[in-house]
């Protein structure tokens, strides 16, 4: 009928009225989506020259990239094990075997020196940790074979890594504070693959350190918060970064570079995330250390400050001081030394 709707009308034009509804609300979203667009080129051609809205993230990605060495960080990453492949013999004696190792650490090749006694069953470990040597001069071994020899004859096993960019590893960072983070992470990625030698019992494991390789093995220490019962031969103990400017005056241009360095790495960085001077409390093994008060480079009064202070945090440390011993232990106290070593091994162990 002429002016009616039936009722398939009625459905029509409510089709008809929905459809145009979209299209008109179609309409606006394109016309306020081309505002907005043009809103954002207006901006970007007066103002992207001089601000970027991703700068922030630009920066973060790439200048702080040394926040995975933090102690914090550090702490709470894992660990994964390696075999310890044995590369070439360096000697045999009737109480032990010493190697050349390689093992991976973070995906990098490390070399070092393994004695291994001439002993049958699960042996304990004892990680040794060499303090700074000029790479001229160095092999693999130096630094730590006096002391990890006189271990294995008493059926320790001893690893000692040469870290990168020593021995037969693969190179160091070129950053000169990466470099120097690295090596904690390659002792905690070593004491991660102690179980992977069939002749080591894991939860018999101790460190040994001399000089730098004292810091880094506090530092392992501090991070870790492990029992890891420990030797210290003359420590650096000096937070970082007190602990390279110290012997900065030593260097060609008397520290100019590192002190550089330095200053754009307190723009980036907060100190006492590195420093083992802002951990102390943080560690729970006990300690033994060892100090020759005719030491030029670490100075005795520097060790005892230290180990009193951490005593009177209820830590367990015993300092032993020899009053004609250098750096080196170079005059005569070795065999009292390695005595009390031992003791304090085979009591923790």
């Amino acid at each position: 009928m002429a002016g009616t709707f039936t009722s398939g009308d009625r459905v029509v034009a409510r089709i008809r009225s929905t459809v145009m509804s979209k299209k008109r609300i179609a309409a606006w979203i394109s016309l306020v989506a081309g505002l907005v667009l043009m809103a954002y080129g207006a901006w970007s051609f007066f103002f992207a020259p001089l601000v970027s809205p991703f700068a922030t993230l630009d920066v973060t990605l790439t200048i702080r990239t040394l926040d995975k060495y933090s102690f914090s960080r550090l702490r709470t990453r894992t660990y994964f094990p390696s075999a310890l492949q044995m590369i070439k013999v360096l000697k045999k004696t009737p109480e032990f075997s010493s190697y050349v190792f390689m093992f991976t650490s973070d995906g990098k090749k490390v070399s070092g020196q393994m004695n291994l006694p001439n002993k049958t069953g699960k042996l304990p470990v004892i990680v040794m940790v060499r303090g700074y040597v000029d790479k001229e001069i160095y092999a693999t071994g130096v630094g730590t074979k006096r002391a990890s020899e006189a271990l294995a004859q008493h059926g320790y096993i001893t690893i000692a890594p040469d870290f990168l960019g020593y021995g037969e590893s693969d190179p160091e960072s070129n950053d000169i504070f990466e470099a120097r983070f690295e090596k904690p992470v390659t002792v905690l990625n070593l004491l991660a693959s102690v179980r992977m030698l069939p002749q080591a019992d894991p939860k018999r494991v101790g460190i040994w350190g001399h000089s730098n390789g004292g810091q880094i093995a506090l530092s392992v220490l501090e991070i870790t918060q492990k029992n890891y019962p420990t030797v210290l031969w003359a420590p650096v103990t000096q937070g970082f970064p007190d602990s390279i400017l110290q012997y900065v005056g030593e260097l060609p241009d008397s520290g100019a570079y590192i002190k550089g360095e330095l200053e754009k790495f307190h723009i980036r960085y907060a100190d006492d995330e590195y420093s083992v001077a802002a951990h102390w409390d943080d560690m729970t093994a006990p300690l033994q250390v060892h100090q020759g008060l005719a030491d030029e480079e670490v100075k005795s009064k520097q060790t005892k400050g230290v180990a009193d202070g951490l005593k009177k945090l209820g830590k367990s440390v015993t300092l032993f001081t020899y009053p004609k011993e250098d750096h080196n232990f170079n005059q005569g106290s070795f065999a009292t030394m390695m005595e009390r070593d031992l003791q304090f091994f085979d009591g923790k162990l």
